[in-house]
């Protein structure tokens, strides 16, 4: 390990990544803001920021690109976190909100609410967070014999994760005549998303975070085993299943805003991981910021692909995710 890699590691160099990996995303967010059908320069953003005068290039980028930028953000950064607190809980780093099944049960959940009670907006992020912790304790029980083996994990995982999907699918097939709104849930995406939704699951959102930040000492223990950090005088099953409804409340709040997003749990605390370390005091902030970074990122290439349309922001994190899923795998080894 060189220098560079030793002051990464160090509390200083994580601190420094965390700081530089905010400020990414701060000018990543200025710069998405002038993409799409009207074009302005970066300085007439900072002005209409700023100013906020009356006309109708305030009101694209204040009430139309700007709350869809601060929600692809928050968005990134609960599915990073909750990436972070599963891998960590459940030692495996192939844990993801995607792949373990937690978004599907939460996508599942969502679908229910806007296809029964479409008027009663404000039940999708608590019905998404039910849906999201009873698939997390659904895959952990099922994957328990003795332990539970990353191998297992991952296979209960994308078998529940496989017959919520098509539960979903079901529901949607026979209400074909209402789900015309659901296709962007389905796929993922930030387009037509306003300041409501920001109302709706910012503070969902909000608490989340703040609870995967707090976890991060514990989370650190807990990964030593059961039997160190219950010597340690842990209540293990406290953490853990505080650590499971963490990680369930980000990626409901998520999901009811940005849809099936995939991909950002499992790359985010990945890449984050090997820069800085597997601190979780650093590590699940660290990935909050990488993830909000990369979903900006993407749905800002997703704006400028095929200008003036759009690709949803989760076709762009699809084409990017697997080919990533495949090189952890080649990359990593697991026993059975």
């Amino acid at each position: 390990m060189n220098g560079f890699s030793r002051f990464l590691h160090s509390a200083a160099g994580r601190t420094c990544f965390c700081i530089v990996t905010a400020i990414l995303l701060a000018a990543a967010m200025v710069l998405s803001l002038r993409f799409g059908a009207l074009k302005l320069t970066t300085s007439e953003i900072l002005r209409l920021l700023w100013e906020r005068p009356e006309g109708i290039e305030s009101q694209i980028i204040i009430n139309i690109r700007l709350p869809r930028i601060l929600l692809g953000a928050l968005t990134g950064a609960c599915l990073a976190a909750a990436g972070t607190i599963l891998q960590s809980i459940m030692r495996n780093p192939l844990a993801s909100p995607g792949i373990i099944g937690v978004s599907a049960g939460a996508g599942l959940a969502g679908i229910l609410v806007m296809l029964a009670v479409p008027q009663f907006s404000v039940l999708l992020v608590p019905a998404a967070f039910c849906g999201a912790l009873l698939t997390a304790v659904l895959v952990y029980l099922l994957a328990w014999k003795r332990g539970a083996s990353p191998v297992r994990l991952i296979l209960a995982g994308v078998a529940v994760s496989a017959m919520l999907s098509a539960f979903s699918s079901t529901i949607l097939l026979f209400n074909a005549e209402k789900a015309g709104g659901i296709l962007d849930f389905s796929i993922g995406s930030l387009s037509a998303r306003s300041w409501l939704q920001i109302e709706q699951a910012g503070i969902y959102m909000g608490l989340g975070l703040l609870g995967a930040v707090a976890l991060g000492a514990k989370l650190n223990i807990l990964a030593l085993g059961d039997e160190v950090a219950a010597g340690l005088g842990m209540n293990v099953e406290r953490v853990r299943f505080l650590a499971i409804a963490a990680a369930a409340l980000l990626a409901a709040s998520a999901v009811s805003v940005a849809g099936l997003l995939g991909f950002v749990g499992l790359i985010a605390p990945h890449i984050v991981r090997l820069v800085i370390g597997g601190d979780n005091r650093f590590l699940v902030p660290g990935s909050a910021l990488f993830g909000g970074l990369m979903v900006v990122a993407c749905d800002a290439a997703g704006r400028m692909v095929i200008e003036p349309s759009e690709l949803p922001v989760g076709i762009i994190m699809a084409l990017l995710g697997p080919p990533f899923f495949l090189w952890l795998l080649r990359r990593q080894r697991y026993g059975a």
